[in-house]
């Protein structure tokens, strides 16, 4: 059985925030074939069940950047999480950095999640973490930490190497950046390329080809667990000169036109 295990955001999703008819077709293809399609994302849950291509797609969901791995029928097979001392610990130095904040949690994205940002200005999104209290987080029953995302305000990319210095190294958690001006972290458990291998144990299958698609930093990781790997054209130099392939941009359907040249269908 061959995995197609892609990336949603700028490689499925073009740059409307759309799954095109064309890329659909070539979902459903895959699966009338009998392979594996794995929906591999830093989005959240139900980010990406919104998507009524995806609830037409029997697939499993990995979420998150691997944080929580999703079944075929929706159920949960695994999850990972940031512990409390290692989330103040980061909350603090993350402030002082002077960064937009979002945690995802089991009981929902606070302030938000990222695709809430998407269409705003940055006066918006101002208002949206100006004095938010992000220690009551930790007050909700049960709360698990699943990833914090960071964004550099305005753009001001030399906070997103402060980020990473301050971080790398010094904690056990996996960074990722699905955008330059972006960080996302999660548990050492946690990424694109681990949820792949994590999946094959749990269902206790072998995959015979892996192929990954994606366009941004935290994609590297499943490339490197892929027996091929195609980045889309609108991914920055780093993340293609990992790829095997670099097809078309997401805006030129790439992930479709990769899958019909790699397969001649």
């Amino acid at each position: 059985m061959k995995c197609f295990s892609i990336d949603l955001d700028g490689t499925l999703l073009n740059s409307k925030h759309e799954i095109s008819d064309e890329s659909f077709k070539v979902l459903k293809e895959l699966r009338e074939q009998g392979h594996q399609i794995i929906f591999n994302t830093g989005r959240a849950f139900d980010d990406v069940i919104k998507y009524e291509h995806v609830q037409k797609i029997a697939a499993p969901i990995f979420t998150i950047n691997g944080t929580v791995l999703y079944s075929e029928t929706r159920d949960v097979l695994y999850e990972a999480s940031l512990s409390v001392s290692i989330y103040k610990e980061l909350m603090q130095i993350l402030k002082e950095i002077g960064m937009w904040i979002m945690v995802y949690t089991n009981k929902g994205g606070f302030p938000c999640r990222y695709p809430a940002l998407q269409e705003k200005d940055p006066e918006e999104i101002v208002k949206i973490f100006h004095h938010y209290d992000y220690d009551q987080i930790l007050d909700k029953d049960d709360i698990k930490i699943y990833k914090i995302m960071v964004v550099a305000p305005g753009n001001q990319l030399e906070k997103i190497d402060q980020v990473k210095q301050a971080i790398e190294g010094k904690f056990a958690v996996s960074m990722a950046s699905s955008y330059v001006h972006v960080v996302e972290i999660t548990s050492i458990e946690a990424n694109k390329g681990e949820a792949l291998r994590r999946y094959q144990q749990l269902m206790n299958i072998q995959f015979d080809e892996i192929f990954a698609f994606g366009d941004g930093g935290n994609d590297i990781s499943q490339f490197k667990a892929a027996t091929t790997s195609v980045a889309m054209a609108n991914a920055p130099l780093y993340v293609q000169q990992e790829a095997d392939i670099v097809s078309k941009s997401n805006d030129e359907d790439g992930f479709a036109y990769a899958v019909r040249n790699l397969l001649n269908i």
